[in-house]
């Protein structure tokens, strides 16, 4: 067992139930709330190309049936009976559970999730009638460019890789995964070590009693099936258009990055903050304030444990779209070539130490961050070690990190909107 200070000066405790799965205790003062999250270190990237779409999937049918509550109905009563907030999420290397009540219901929250998690029916009537809601949230992505021109940028960068394809998988994918399929993957990836527990919030003192009951009995086999890692080989532009009548252009367009342990992690952060993370940044400044040009931009950072991408996103007016995109490209060719200054990055700093103090004020954020760190890392940062680095961060790195990542050889544009646009674009871009 370790401590450390958590994010809001509580003592985090670190522990590991007799089945070796990881627990991190965040006690917090001042609520009466306490979340239970469970965190599996598995995600879309870790799935062959015949099970695209697998892992979202099984997040979906976690919630339709356990050993001890059959149904999705008597799940979703236990909790909402308590007035609880429960949610998943699935991204490309981990997926997400939680639970938040009422402190005095957290033996409900820990006995809910666990059977959930850890004892699912998997019912072939359920997962029949799961895949026509997926296909339905696949088809909601695919009717908003907003929601879905994420999915086609990575599409470009990480040809060929299984983080180029959607979280969801395509519906094609969805309709010839069998229950099979299912149970093998979850047995593989989720009934060993891959599974982290976090508890935050009013803590009662059995808190870890009631860990150890739920998920404690649990056998859990040892880790296995990694997932293939990114080898980034882009040597010429590569361009994504998808054919779509909409009277705005939805665009993203950048270039692969960092891996989220690199040395200058920070630095591109803090450059994608002067870029485009706010309202004062440059590219909101040049592209919306000036021109006109868009009502939606901006810059954003993806890491994943071996790669990243840092990006450029706009919803643009297609009459003006020449002028947009040249002013974007001159944004980003202004900042790799003259640099940032001195108060640019100090403001910087100061936004994204302010970001992570508000991104922390609730238990279920507490205890995301904490295990989270835990679950990719192998450790845990104070939140005071973290505005340390930030703060160590110098002009020279941020620049090093324009340079390195503007890189118009390794250029990537996905594009969303009618096709009589494609050779007006590409003239620009080429």
């Amino acid at each position: 067992m370790s401590k450390i200070n958590s994010p809001r000066q509580n003592q985090v405790e670190i522990k590991k139930l007799k089945n070796g799965l990881p627990l991190i205790l965040a006690p917090l003062r001042d609520t009466q709330a306490v979340t239970v999250l469970l965190f599996a270190k598995v995600g879309s990237r870790y799935e062959s190309a015949s099970v695209s779409g697998i892992s979202h999937f099984i997040e979906h049918l976690l919630f339709k049936g356990g050993k001890k509550r059959k149904t999705s109905l008597a799940i979703t009563k236990a909790l909402d009976s308590v007035g609880a907030e429960y949610n998943a999420f699935t991204a490309k290397d981990m997926t997400g559970y939680y639970v938040k009540v009422g402190r005095e219901h957290l033996e409900l929250a820990v006995d809910v999730l666990s059977d959930m998690v850890l004892a699912p029916l998997f019912d072939n009537k359920e997962i029949e009638k799961e895949r026509g809601v997926i296909i339905e949230e696949i088809n909601m992505y695919e009717d908003n460019p907003l929601m879905g021109i994420d999915n086609y940028f990575e599409e470009e960068v990480f040809q060929g890789h299984p983080l180029s394809r959607k979280i969801s998988g395509e519906k094609e994918d969805i309709r010839r995964l069998s229950r099979r399929d299912i149970v093998a993957y979850f047995k593989k990836y989720y009934l060993q070590g891959r599974l982290f527990l976090g508890l935050a919030g009013n803590l009662p003192d059995n808190a870890v009693v009631l860990a150890e009951r739920f998920f404690g009995r649990q056998k859990l086999a040892n880790r296995t099936g990694d997932f293939k890692k990114f080898s980034e080989r882009q040597s010429a532009p590569r361009f994504k258009f998808v054919n779509k009548e909409t009277s705005q252009i939805q665009t993203m367009l950048g270039f692969p990055a960092y891996h989220q342990n690199h040395p200058l992690y920070y630095a591109a952060s803090l450059l994608t903050v002067i870029l485009g993370g706010n309202m004062s940044s440059r590219l909101f400044t040049e592209v919306r304030e000036k021109r006109g040009l868009c009502y939606f931009v901006r810059a954003a950072y993806e890491v994943y444990e071996d790669s990243g991408t840092f990006a450029v996103q706009a919803g643009l007016d297609p009459v003006r779209l020449s002028l947009a995109f040249q002013t974007i490209e001159a944004v980003l060719t202004k900042i790799k070539s003259g640099g940032v200054t001195a108060a640019e990055l100090k403001k910087a700093k100061e936004f994204l130490k302010g970001k992570l103090i508000l991104n922390l004020e609730d238990s279920a954020d507490v205890i995301a961050w904490l295990v989270k760190q835990r679950m990719m890392f192998g450790k845990i940062e104070t939140l005071d070690e973290k505005i340390k680095k930030i703060a160590a961060v110098k002009i020279a790195d941020v620049n090093r990190a324009a340079k390195e990542l503007i890189n118009w050889r390794k250029f990537n544009l996905a594009f969303i909107g009618p096709e009589k646009y494609r050779p007006e674009i590409l003239k620009i871009f080429n």
